[in-house]
C-alpha cells in the first residue's frame, strides 16, 4: 500500500467516527433530552482536556510558549468575532431555532479535523508504521470529542439527522488537511499556527458557550452530574495522552 492510499484509507476512517452520535438516534426524545446536559458537560471537559493536553503541548513544542500563547489568543478572539459579527440576528432562548454555538462548534472541529488530516499525512510521508500508530491515536481522540459534540449540536437545536450530517461535513475537512499536505507540502508549515488557533477556539466555546448553557440547569443533581461528566471529559483527555505517549 503505497502512502497516498494509506493516508487516504486513514483519514476516512477517522471522519466516519463522526457517526458514534447514530448510537443516540433510536433513543425517544424524552430520553435524550435527559442526557443531553450530560453529552454537553462532556463535550465542555473534552474541549478543554484536548486544547490544554494535546494542542498546545504540541504547539509549544514546535514555536515555543510565547508564539503559542499569542496565537491563542488571536483564536478566542476570532471566535469572539465570528459569534458577534457572522451570527445577523438577535437570539433569544426559546426563539432561536439553531443556537449560535453549533456553528462555532462545527467551524472549531472543522479546523482540527483539518490539523489532523495534516498530521496524518505528514506522518505517512515520513514512515507507513508512524502514520498507522498516528491514525490510532486520533481514533481515539476522536471518539469521545464525538460524541460531545453530537450532544452540543443536538442540544443547540439541530434534529438527529442533521447533527450526524453536519458532523460528518466538519469530519471530512481531515481529508482536505491531508490531501493539501500531501500534495502541498509547503503547508505543513502551516500546522504550527492552526493547533494553537484551534485550541483558543475550543476554548472559547467550552467556557463561553457550553458552560453557561450548564448554568441555566440549576438542580443539586443535575449539577453533579454536570461536575463529574466535565471531569469525565477531562480524564479521559489526560488518560488518552498518558496511553498515547504524549
Amino acid at each position: 500500500m503505497n502512502e497516498l492510499t494509506a493516508t487516504l484509507a486513514s483519514v476516512t476512517i477517522v471522519s466516519l467516527i463522526s457517526f458514534v452520535g447514530i448510537i443516540f438516534i433510536g433513543l425517544k426524545e424524552k430520553l435524550l433530552r435527559r442526557i443531553l446536559t450530560a453529552l454537553v458537560s462532556f463535550a465542555s471537559g473534552t474541549l478543554l482536556g484536548g486544547a490544554f493536553l494535546h494542542l498546545l503541548p504540541e504547539a509549544e513544542t514546535k514555536v515555543g510558549a510565547e508564539i503559542t500563547f499569542y496565537y491563542v489568543i488571536i483564536g478566542i478572539v476570532s471566535f469572539f468575532a465570528m459569534e458577534k459579527f457572522l451570527y445577523w440576528r438577535h437570539c433569544h432562548e426559546k426563539e432561536c431555532p439553531v443556537h449560535m454555538f453549533v456553528y462555532l462548534n462545527l467551524i472549531g472541529d472543522g479546523v482540527h479535523n483539518f490539523i489532523d488530516g495534516m498530521i496524518i499525512a505528514a506522518t505517512f510521508m515520513l514512515s507507513f508504521d508512524l502514520g498507522v500508530t498516528t491514525t490510532l491515536a486520533m481514533i481515539f481522540h476522536e471518539i469521545p470529542q464525538e460524541i460531545g459534540d453530537f450532544g452540543v449540536l443536538i442540544y443547540g437545536g439541530l434534529s438527529k439527522r442533521k447533527a450526524l450530517t453536519y458532523n460528518f461535513i466538519s469530519a471530512i475537512t481531515a481529508i482536505l488537511g491531508a490531501m493539501a499536505t500531501y500534495f502541498l507540502t509547503y503547508l505543513q508549515s502551516i500546522e504550527t499556527l492552526l493547533v494553537p488557533f484551534a485550541a483558543g477556539g475550543f476554548i472559547y466555546i467550552a467556557t463561553t458557550d457550553l458552560m453557561p448553557e450548564l448554568h441555566k440547569k440549576s438542580h443539586t443533581g443535575e449539577s453533579l452530574i454536570q461536575f463529574l461528566t466535565i471531569l469525565l471529559g477531562i480524564g479521559l483527555m489526560a488518560y488518552l495522552k498518558i496511553a498515547l505517549g504524549g
